[in-house]
């Protein structure tokens, strides 16, 4: 199995279109030790002909481009991308799907409260359902994709799409509106959560003895975007761990003998995503790796 980095960014990417922080304007400066990032998605394919998106960013256009196994390869319309699985309905999962209009053959692959979120809106009738087929799938299914893959959906905890929600303080949950997944060739098995507000017991026995997990990594603290005046919410608001901190990513996975732990959908107020800082240093010393566009798996 063979996978590929298309975006490692949270919603926004790295630089974000409207933050003048100071790590921003090293990304635009072109710093190489502040490296531009778009927004989180990861290309998965056994036989390298059929790949599988898992999940679809507003940045995907870009990340096609930029991504050569992508690349029609067949007839004048034609693309190697078969199917797409979303991990929720959040906008930075779901709207490059609107990139993937035009006409052309492949499926969505998704629990029915997505496909819901989808079915909703209109706009996704661009997608024409005669020629993209949308396949629901329970939690827990193992369900086999084109190419040889096959892919397992199961709950992690999080929170509906901030466009859905209702109240100051939504609810996490732990149901099929925010979920993993498992995507296997083989006996190759690699793991997908870029979104994740807990380490539960259930998921950490998932976990255990993993050969790749790429994990949440949007915040290195929890109060981070209030410190530096980006916002009022906290990453356990916002439905997601913080790297740091007895209850962070880098303290839930000790233990669980992972192989290689790679973290992904990093905000750009993380200051991980700086290779020359303090916080990048303690990751990586706690063996894991940060994910950045066209990085390279093979299982």
């Amino acid at each position: 199995m063979r996978a590929v980095v298309l975006g490692a960014a949270a919603g926004g990417g790295f630089p974000q279109w409207n933050s003048n922080s100071a790590a921003c304007r090293r990304a635009r400066a072109g710093d190489n030790l502040a490296r531009p990032r778009t927004q989180a998605s990861l290309a998965v394919s056994a036989d390298g002909d059929n790949w599988t998106l898992l999940n679809a960013s507003p940045d995907l256009r870009q990340q096609i481009e930029q991504t050569q196994v992508l690349h029609p390869k067949g007839a004048v319309r034609s693309s190697p991308i078969a199917s797409v699985v979303l991990t929720g309905g959040d906008v930075d999962a779901i709207a490059g799907l609107l990139t993937l209009r035009e006409r052309q053959e492949f499926g969505i692959y998704a629990t029915s409260r997505v496909h819901a979120v989808l079915g909703a809106n209109p706009i996704f009738e661009v997608l024409s359902r005669t020629v993209v087929g949308r396949h629901a799938v329970e939690l827990d299914e193992r369900r086999q994709l084109p190419g040889g893959l096959s892919v397992e959906l199961f709950a992690v905890p999080g929170k509906v799409p901030l466009y859905l929600e209702k109240s100051e303080a939504p609810e996490i949950e732990t149901n099929d509106q925010t979920v993993g997944v498992a995507v296997s060739a083989g006996a190759a098995t690699l793991f997908y959560i870029p979104g994740c507000a807990a380490m539960t017991p259930a998921l950490a026995q998932r976990l255990r003895g993993a050969a790749v997990v790429l994990f949440d990594g949007t915040l290195w603290a929890d109060d981070e975007m209030i410190v530096a005046g980006l916002g009022p919410k906290t990453g356990a608001r916002m439905g997601h761990m913080s790297l740091s901190g007895p209850r962070g990513t880098l303290a839930a996975f000790e233990g669980l003998e992972v192989g290689r732990r790679i973290l992904i959908h990093l905000n750009n107020s993380n200051p991980v995503l700086l290779d020359d800082s303090p916080e990048r240093a303690a990751v990586e010393a706690a063996g894991w790796e940060v994910a950045f566009d066209g990085m390279e798996l093979s299982l």
